[in-house]
């Protein structure tokens, strides 16, 4: 019974360590975000969220909301120029995509464009996904073709 509750404590302190790594990328991806502007010689807004943007082209039509369904184009890639994503023509519903990108999506009206850069918590965070490690910072290129 001991060696089982040691178990127990031990399993337990590992996850409660791996739960601190998870807390922050913030300074380190604000860092990272001014050096890639400053590096491109950018300059972007941002929201009180924390995503930065750029809209290139308002465009005329409507912006969607959190529940639309849109289709569009997008590109996604890290600081380095990685693409890790990328679509010419994409249908989805806003809400069901990470934060960020829901969020970028939402500054757009049909047939504007923009770039986005989203510190992690608005993207993968500390799990990641394929190309994108926990903690990265991650671009998006989107043209709104449509809100259906």
């Amino acid at each position: 019974m001991k060696k089982i509750l040691l178990l127990f404590v031990f399993a337990l302190s590992l996850s409660s360590c791996s739960d601190d790594e998870i807390t922050d990328y913030t300074e380190q991806n604000e860092t990272d975000i001014q050096n890639y502007l400053n590096d491109n010689n950018l300059s972007f807004n941002k929201t009180s969220t924390g995503l930065y943007y750029k809209i290139t082209s308002s465009g005329s039509g409507i912006s969607p909301t959190f529940n639309s369904n849109v289709t569009l184009g997008y590109k996604g890639y890290l600081l380095d120029g990685t693409t890790f994503d990328e679509s010419s023509e994409a249908t989805f519903n806003v809400g069901g995509v990470v934060p960020g990108f829901g969020e970028a999506v939402r500054l757009l009206r049909t047939g504007g464009s923009g770039t986005f850069i989203l510190p992690s918590r608005l993207g993968y965070g500390s799990s990641g996904s394929g190309q994108i490690k926990p903690g990265d910072v991650i671009i998006f290129d989107i043209n709104l073709i449509s809100v259906n």
